[in-house]
Parts: structure tokens; C-alpha cells; sequence
């Protein structure tokens, strides 16, 4: 179908742009005196003066916070001094100190705790400064993958050191945010901050190598959607005083894993954490670029959870849960780019703990593609016989096209003559799907793939090799609610 080129502007900016105002793309360029390192110049003089700004705006509401084992960082969330932070940095401790950007310090007294293994805690500054500055705090759901991202906090006890990044992955239903800002020992606590110098995430965990245990760029951090009910049960006094997350978090380095090897490990205490409360190990391999592998992880003590992440490609993110039978996880996927890979053993459910199989395996023929996509997980089916497969949902917490519908978007590494079918099915909406090439060119739209049905479907051979682009959309705005992807 021939309907809504909304999203081919949002993709492909200014050349779609003065094409569809009736411009030749030769015609629609800069005047020949705006040469491209003035370009250049300008672009960095604008990404300096952001940078100044949202850090001049926000570190003075950045604190350091020190407890007598260790310590973290956090922000003033009122005028009176409460502040924000993990419950991993304060522990088990009733009192802290907390420093202010200007260097006085202050007691601090532990006033409140997340449920469960929410990472958040709050700290109430003794007999505080009248009109502390405040960190303000985006909307929740107002995060875009993609989007710049910046870190203040105390890594390594350097306090008001300022990292900038972008936001590479938003999982809402596990409430996980994962950015490339370089994120330390001593940042847990501290905020994520936005363009806007306001917080859209709670830093709570790094993944090193253990080179000096610096940030290898897989950084993690807690939404702003169970920030502000924290937030507002500790001021109504409805917060547990509890610990029940805290003690020293690990950042424990990757193990390293060899093709065709089977690994015996163990989700603990030890383990690295999500910002979900979920344990992890992680696991580093080197791969190939069009190397396509199976990862299986197997276990009767928990509900396997396998992610796998690339080093030297931001956009590489493959998920899945349940695809190896019963509970057991398995994905097969090609690798995109020759460099290391992250394995993240991880279980479905916060705070399980139990023994698990990891296998890692290459396997021949065929030709398929790696995907990432920014929400739900796969399920059923046999992997292999797959590109990408997603269980999600369209609701008001996703991105909103011009035309008020809400979408998804998801990427997969296609080869030219492959031959690809896509297909967006829901029993709740009516799914309208599209592909693009990586530059926003339009390759096939669908509504409704046969009649009767409000589910779509695209069956394409691919022009080239390359990054492509699907779009799961809704029809009209009030298409919402669950979907399942698949790209075979």
C-alpha cells in the first residue's frame, strides 16, 4: 500500500525532506560557500555548547555521597535535601555523608528503599541549605534510542566528572536503559541526563573488562518510570526503610568463551546485576563479520535469559527467552561486524539464583542477518529457522510518529538477493508495517495482507547488502495494545 511516508522523513531527514518538496537533492544543497569543514565546525561548536550546558545546569545538583566501605553518587531531588540514589551505594548503612558540588558535606540518614530489588534508595540531608538546586526529571516514556545521553558523577572519587554518550537501548518491559556514556565505579547513583540537563535514568551498573574496571561502554541505568513512584512514596512515607538490594555490587569482568565450548556457571550473590534485580554473568568472545553462531543456555533451577551485545556495533542487540524449549533460551543469529562480543547470561525474573548450561556454537548454510529491536522477547518456534522474532507492544510509552500512531522500530543485517518474509500480527490493533533501507528508502508497506485480516505481511528479496529498517505501526492513533515480529 501507498500510505504514510511520515516515517520515511523521520528516517531518511533533509534529502527525503527537499524531495518531497519538489527538489532534486543537487538542487537542495548548501550554497557552495558552506563548505563541509565549516559544517563540521559548526556541528562541534554546537555539541560543546550543549555539553557546557547541561553540564553547568545539572552538576550543581550532583552530590557525592561516602559510606565507610565505599560510596557512589546521586542528585538532589528537593529544595529541602532529599537526594536520590542506589541502594547498592548507601548498603546497610543508616548515615552516609553527603558532599555538594561546592564541597561541604553533610550527615545524611537512609529514609527510604525500592521494593523488592528496585536499586533506588533516598537520602535525607541533616539540617540542609535552604533552596538546594534540584535535578529535574524528564517525563517518563520521553527516552528515545539513539538520543544523546550524559553522565555526571564520582567515578573512581573524581567528583563532577561528566561523560557523554547516547541512549543505545531501551527495554521498558525489564526497565532497562543501556548507554554508551562512559560509566564508572563511583557513578552508580548518579544521574543519566538528557539534552535538557534533566535525569532520565538512575546509573546503577557498569560491564568491564577489568582493565582497571573502567566502562567498556555497556552501561545500565533505571527509567524514569519507577524513578517518580519512589520517589513520591518516600515523600509520603510509604517507602520501605528495609534494605533489601543493597550490598556491594559487582562489576565483575566477562569470562572468556570459545566457539563449540560449554560453560557450568552459577546465577549468585556474585553475580553482576541488572537494573531489573535480575543476576547476570557475561561471557566475551571474538567473532567474525557474517559469522553466524547459536548461543544455547540451559537450566532447571531458573528461567535462562541469554543478550547478546557487540563492542564494536551499537546497534547490535539479539535477545531471547524461551526459544530452546521449555524455559531455556537459544538465538541464532549472523554477527554483523568482526570484533568482541558480549554474552549476558541472565534470568528472566529479578533475584533468581541457580546453575545453567552456556553453549556457544557456529553453525553453516543459509544466509541469514543479526537483528535488534527496542522492546519485548522472543518465544517459541525454532530459532534457527529465523532472522528476528519479537513479542511487543504498542502503547504511550512508544515513539509517536506525525500522524499520532505509535511504532516500534527494529533493524536486521540483510544480504542483497535474500529473499526475507516479515509479518506483524496482533489480535488486539490493526498492524500497518513498513521496510526501509538504513538511508529511509522505502522497500514495501503492508496493512492487511489478505482479507478479513488486520495482520501485515512483506515478502521481499533485498536490493543490497546492508542495514534495513522495519516499522511496526498501528493503522489509526488508538491502535494499541500486543504483537508479535518475525522476519524469516
Amino acid at each position: 500500500m501507498m500510505r504514510k511516508y511520515w516515517w520515511q522523513l523521520v528516517s531518511s531527514g533533509t534529502v527525503a525532506l527537499a524531495t518531497v518538496a519538489g527538489l532534486s537533492p543537487a538542487i537542495a544543497a548548501l550554497p557552495e560557500t558552506v563548505r563541509p569543514e565549516t559544517q563540521l565546525t559548526t556541528a562541534q561548536s554546537s555539541d560543546e555548547a550543549t555539553n557546557i550546558r547541561v553540564y553547568e545546569q545539572a552538576s550543581p545538583a550532583v552530590v557525592a555521597i561516602e559510606t565507610g566501605s565505599g560510596g557512589g553518587s546521586g542528585s538532589i531531588v528537593s529544595a529541602n535535601g532529599l537526594v536520590l540514589t542506589n541502594a547498592h551505594v548507601v548498603g546497610n548503612n543508616r548515615t552516609v555523608t553527603v558532599i555538594l558540588a561546592d564541597g561541604r558535606e553533610f550527615v545524611g540518614d537512609v529514609v527510604g528503599y525500592g521494593e523488592g530489588r528496585l536499586d533506588l534508595a533516598a537520602v535525607q540531608i541533616r539540617n540542609a541549605p535552604s533552596n538546594l538546586p534540584v535535578m529535574p526529571i524528564a517525563a517518563s516514556g520521553s527516552i528515545r534510542i539513539g538520543q544523546a545521553a550524559f553522565a555526571i558523577g564520582s567515578p573512581f572519587g573524581l567528583q563532577g566528572t561528566f561523560t557523554t554518550g547516547i541512549v543505545s537501548r531501551i527495554d521498558r518491559d525489564r526497565n532497562l536503559i543501556q548507554t554508551d556514556a562512559a560509566i564508572n565505579p563511583g557513578n552508580s547513583g548518579g544521574p543519566l541526563l538528557n539534552s535538557n540537563a534533566q535525569l532520565i535514568g538512575v546509573n546503577t551498573s557498569i560491564f568491564t573488562t577489568g582493565e582497571q574496571g573502567g566502562s567498556i561502554g555497556i552501561g545500565f541505568a533505571i527509567p524514569t518510570d519507577e524513578v517518580v513512584p519512589f520517589i513520591a512514596s518516600v515523600q509520603n512515607g510509604s517507602a520501605t526503610t528495609t534494605a533489601s538490594a543493597s550490598g556491594a555490587r559487582s562489576d565483575n569482568p566477562p569470562e572468556g568463551i570459545s566457539l563449540n565450548a560449554t560453560i557450568r556457571g552459577q546465577l549468585g550473590e556474585n553475580s553482576n546485576i541488572l537494573p531489573d534485580g535480575s543476576f547476570f554473568n557475561g561471557y566475551v568472545f571474538e567473532g567474525q563479520a557474517g559469522q553466524r553462531v547459536a548461543i544455547d543456555m540451559v537450566s532447571r533451577d531458573i528461567d535462562p535469559y541469554v543478550i547478546l551485545i557487540s563492542l564494536d556495533d551499537d546497534d547490535f542487540y539479539v535477545e531471547d527467552d524461551d526459544s530452546g524449549g521449555e524455559l531455556n533460551a537459544r538465538l541464532v543469529t549472523t554477527l554483523p561486524v568482526t570484533g568482541r562480543y558480549v554474552i549476558l547470561a541472565n534470568s528472566y525474573s529479578e533475584g533468581e539464583l541457580g546453575n545453567y548450561e552456556l553453549r556457544l556454537s557456529q553453525v553453516g548454510g543459509g544466509s541469514s542477518a543479526s537483528a535488534q529491536g527496542n522492546s519485548g522477547s522472543n518465544s517459541g518456534g525454532n530459532a534457527s529457522d529465523f532472522i528476528l522474532r519479537r513479542q511487543g507492544s504498542l502503547d504511550s510509552g512508544d515513539a509517536l510518529a506525525p500522524d499520532n500512531t505509535y511504532y516500534d522500530e527494529y533493524t536486521f543485517q540483510g544480504q542483497a538477493g535474500q529473499r526475507v518474509t516479515i509479518s506483524l500480527e496482533s489480535s488486539e490493533f490493526d498492524t500497518y508495517l513498513a521496510l526501509a533501507d538504513d538511508n529511509g528508502n522505502l522497500i514495501d508497506s503492508n496493512d492487511d495482507f489478505q482479507s478479513g485480516s488486520t495482520n501485515s505481511r512483506i515478502v521481499v528479496t533485498l536490493p543490497r547488502d546492508g542495514l534495513y529498517r522495519i516499522i511496526a505501526n498501528g493503522y489509526s492513533p488508538a491502535d494499541q495494545g500486543r504483537y508479535s515480529l518475525t522476519v524469516r
